[in-house]
């Protein structure tokens, strides 16, 4: 378990690896793998989101619960699936708030890795999962990892935009200093809870707004119509 790809983190996050919860959750995963259990994302990807987007490069920070638990679909970026899976129901719907908020046109994939290229941190609370097995890893030690990775782009990062959708995202993101990043809030965008308030909340646009007002490069949303997975 380790986060050598991703140097821009190591300094805030390598004594996490040390810390008794995080030495327990190894040996969890690791009796899980000796019981041959099914274990999403791949080991490789567990830290994929960290490892695309450097501390010193976040933009946008975007805040999922659990990885997908079916074949294929999780690779480390939260709503994000792998390239020929189905796009999966919250992501639909995300697209449908892009295309109306931005007239982003919606894509035939659900491959977000070109927007955690550009500086969006797509972050699950929990970072692996048993197969068919939901929130199977919840509660083991993730959580805490994943508030230490916020903790940090909270105190070292300038003008960040937070996306919370749905109460679980907004208790996790509650400490997140708000004079110093822009927070929005929303419902979450699954089919259950997208029309109470997700859908024309404009967090897209808001999110450029804010970061050309701040002097940064606004985000591309419009993802490649083909997805070639890295």
């Amino acid at each position: 378990m380790v986060l050598e790809a991703a140097p821009s983190w190591q300094e805030g996050l390598a004594v996490e690896f040390e810390q008794p919860y995080m030495l327990s959750l190894k040996q969890f995963l690791h009796e899980q793998k000796t019981q041959r259990k099914v274990i999403y994302p791949h080991s490789s990807k567990w830290f994929h989101a960290l490892e695309t987007t450097p501390l010193d490069q976040v933009k946008v920070v975007i805040l999922g619960q659990d990885p997908y638990h079916q074949p294929d679909q999780a690779h480390g970026l939260c709503f994000s699936v792998r390239p020929g899976i189905k796009i999966p129901p919250s992501l639909v719907n995300i697209y449908k708030e892009l295309n109306s908020d931005l007239g982003v046109a919606p894509v035939n994939h659900g491959y977000l890795e070109s927007w955690a290229q550009q500086g969006v941190l797509l972050l699950n609370s929990v970072l692996t999962v048993e197969q068919s097995q939901a929130a199977s890893h919840q509660g083991r030690g993730w959580e805490q990892f994943t508030d230490r990775v916020i903790h940090l782009v909270n105190e070292r990062c300038e003008n960040v935009v937070f996306m919370l959708w749905g109460s679980y995202a907004q208790k996790k993101g509650a400490f997140i200093d708000t004079q110093r990043h822009l927070v929005l809030k929303a419902p979450h965008p699954s089919p259950l809870a997208a029309h109470r308030g997700f859908f024309g909340c404009r967090h897209f646009s808001q999110a450029n707004d804010y970061l050309q007002q701040h002097g940064k490069t606004p985000i591309n949303w419009q993802l490649p119509a083909e997805a070639n997975e890295s």
